[in-house]
């Protein structure tokens, strides 16, 4: 008999690991609590999968074997709490594709920063010349491109989502950015637990592998001792310090191993500090990696950066508007009000995670000539902000966000959206969310 395998959630993971799972000759059953779409249906469907929708049929799931779980399904979801009652695995897609495989893996994590290093690191990789694939987080899921290609490395995003159902995966190059509060309300509002998941990312390594990490991060410096890590060490920070793999030096980013090079800031494609920690975590993973220290410049030069990540969108009547919607935490608010260099109305709100906004206070105060809440329930914003005496819009749509904030601004102004919030309240995704401004905007 072939071994069970069913995997719950049929989203781009989902989806990914049904087909590497039938690959690999495994009976294989696919369950989903909402509507599948129709392009991951005919995925299934023509490769022959089982598959049911709207439901949890326990029978067809209980009598599995292992079962490989979305991240977004919670670990006390009733199916999760009874399959592990009964003693079966549970797993994410990511950790059953890296049975498959003998690529290298290049992994990122963090609570801020994640998708643009990941997609820099990409760039280079792909500058270079290398057989690369682009996976986790963003991208197509690492089964389905296990299943259908050949990659000799992979760059992914990690969720510390998908973190906590890893347990054998091991990453040649482990990349944490950085741990400020996220997903607290995943983690029992515990943050340890939180800290706990991102360290995860470093668990199997040996010592032929690579940790890179930020040097100045306190949780990371409180919590380095625990974890007995395995890999080499590659600190980088904003000073030189004794150790340090990169830093900035009167205006030069250096690089210190395995070959020391070194290029103007300011030919760094991204601006802003928490671009500068983006940007040499990157070199450093493609450094490791051997690539040239020429193409590693030129791509660090020439990159694009990410959509609704900081994005300029447009000018109108002399006020830049910024779709910085994949701020789903206040660290990321944080970052992006840290870099803006005019007055600014910030569009903030969504569904909160247990948010601490005391980490921007000082920012809004110093920044910010007006705020817009956008979400359905904005009592926790009214009464956080409210007192700083700024001119406050309160909204329930995208639309009216906009003409709210096209309305407060003056000529020389910007207009950030930075929610610190997940969309969920509105909208389907943080992408959905930053589309609906782009379009707004642009209609204005």
């Amino acid at each position: 008999m072939a071994k069970r395998i069913v995997i719950l959630g049929a989203g781009e993971s989902g989806a990914g690991a049904a087909v590497l799972a039938k690959k690999q000759g495994f009976d294989t059953f696919v369950s989903d609590m909402s509507m599948i779409k129709d392009s991951y249906k005919n995925m299934l469907n023509e490769r022959g999968i089982k598959w049911e929708e709207g439901k949890h049929t326990e029978s067809l799931i209980l009598n599995a074997n292992e079962v490989i779980k979305s991240p977004g399904i919670p670990n006390d979801a009733p199916i999760i709490v009874k399959l592990k009652k009964q003693g079966i695995p549970v797993i994410s897609e990511i950790e059953f594709a890296g049975r498959y495989t003998n690529a290298k893996m290049i992994c990122i994590t963090g609570s801020n920063g994640k998708t643009t290093t990941t997609s820099l690191i990409y760039h280079i990789f792909k500058k270079a010349g290398m057989n690369v694939g682009l996976a986790g987080n963003i991208g197509r899921s690492l089964a389905f491109q296990v299943a259908e290609y050949n990659y000799d490395y992979y760059v992914i995003e990690l969720s510390s989502f998908q973190l906590d159902n890893m347990y054998k995966f091991h990453a040649n190059i482990a990349v944490l950015m950085n741990i400020t509060p996220d997903h607290l309300d995943r983690y029992d509002h515990q943050m340890q637990n939180y800290v706990d998941a991102k360290f995860r990312i470093i668990q199997n390594q040996t010592p032929d592998d690579a940790f890179i990490f930020w040097n100045d991060d306190p949780i990371i410096q409180r919590e380095l001792h625990k974890y007995g890590i395995h890999g080499h060490y590659y600190p980088f920070s904003e000073r030189k310090k004794e150790g340090t793999s990169a830093y900035v030096e009167q205006d030069k980013v250096y690089f210190t191993e395995p070959i020391a090079f070194n290029m103007e800031q300011e030919e760094l494609a991204l601006t802003g500090t928490h671009n500068l920690f983006n940007s040499m975590a990157a070199g450093i993973s493609a450094n490791l990696a051997g690539i040239h220290k020429e193409c590693i410049r030129e791509a660090l030069g020439d990159f694009k950066g990410v959509e609704h990540r900081l994005e300029k969108v447009c000018r109108v009547k002399g006020v830049d508007y910024i779709n910085d919607s994949k701020a789903t935490n206040v660290n990321s608010c944080w970052y992006a009000l840290q870099s803006m260099k005019t007055k600014t109305i910030l569009i903030l709100g969504g569904k909160d995670k247990g948010n601490d906004y005391n980490e921007i206070a000082d920012l809004v105060k110093e920044k910010c000539v007006g705020l817009i809440y956008l979400g359905l329930h904005n009592e926790k914003l009214h009464e956080f902000f409210d007192h700083f005496g700024l001119p406050v819009a309160d909204v329930q749509s995208m639309k009216d966000a906009v003409d709210a904030a096209y309305h407060m601004a003056q000529k020389g102004e910007t207009v950030l959206l930075s929610p610190c919030c997940a969309s969920f309240d509105l909208f389907k995704s943080y992408e959905e969310r930053g589309e609906q401004f782009k379009e707004c905007v642009r209609n204005l």
